[in-house]
């Protein structure tokens, strides 16, 4: 029996541990971050109507889905009851990581405000570089003579009510939108001449899941481990009682 009792701990200990990669996990699984911005900002994606430029103020920058060549990235209120914009964006790798969120901006005339350009998470080798409709990215692209994304289809700009699900329609034709970069100069080129694409390794450990599916299962960045692990003790344990049960029995017969 204290070997029972023995086993019983280690299940318990097993079970904490599932529930602490859970936890641990879902907090960064969308990579929800704060950011203030001190003037007024331009942002590409679908927005609410009136709001395709950011006043000052403080927005929370989340991904809402992930595919392995393309992410949706929504900007909130503070507070993320509001959902301005849903950003189509592509990884782009750079080669050194920094312990702090860095926003970067196309420089834009005097007097106009700075068009949001790429946003990396803290600690990671590749960010997210925003994808614009094609004729402000021509625009972006001559002023601040660098590369900027396009979407080669027309896609919404404004939309009435916020886009709250991975679900949504227009989440389904950024998805699916396919995607050159325009040169300064004007000329469209394939997206792999200008973005450089993240290791394969890096991009499947970073796969995030969807907020709808969370109650379901674990984030995809979670490892089988735990469970695999608790699975086998179960077992054990039950061949033990199992076992323990025929000596008792035999003894009584």
């Amino acid at each position: 029996m204290k070997l029972f009792g023995r086993a019983t701990t280690v299940v318990c200990g097993a079970l904490l541990g599932t529930m602490f990669v859970a936890s641990a996990r879902a907090d960064d699984w969308n990579r929800s971050t704060v950011i203030t911005f001190s003037g007024p900002v331009e942002i590409p994606g679908v927005h609410l109507k009136g709001w395709g430029t950011l006043p000052a103020g403080t927005y929370v920058f989340k991904i809402l889905d992930s595919q392995s060549d393309r992410h949706i990235v929504q900007i909130l209120d503070e507070a993320q009851t509001t959902v301005y914009a849903t950003v189509l964006a592509i990884p782009n790798y750079r080669l050194k990581a920094t312990d702090k969120t860095v926003i970067t901006f196309s420089e834009r005339p005097p007097g106009e405000p700075e068009a949001l350009r790429a946003w990396f998470y803290p600690g990671r080798n590749w960010g997210e570089e925003f994808v614009y409709p094609k004729a402000k990215a021509m625009e972006l692209a001559k002023t601040a003579k660098t590369p900027v994304l396009f979407a080669t289809v027309d896609l919404p700009v404004e939309v009435a009510e916020p886009i709250k699900s991975a679900d949504s329609p227009v989440v389904a034709e950024l998805k699916q939108a396919p995607i050159m970069a325009v040169q300064p100069t004007g000329e469209a080129v394939q997206l792999a001449e200008v973005v450089t694409t993240p290791p394969a390794a890096e991009l499947v450990g970073a796969q995030v899941v969807p907020e709808t599916a969370l109650p379901d299962r674990l984030p995809s960045t979670a490892s089988p481990m735990p469970v695999i692990l608790l699975s086998g003790i179960l077992s054990l344990m039950g061949a033990l009682t199992i076992r323990a049960f025929r000596k008792r029995v035999a003894v009584r017969a």
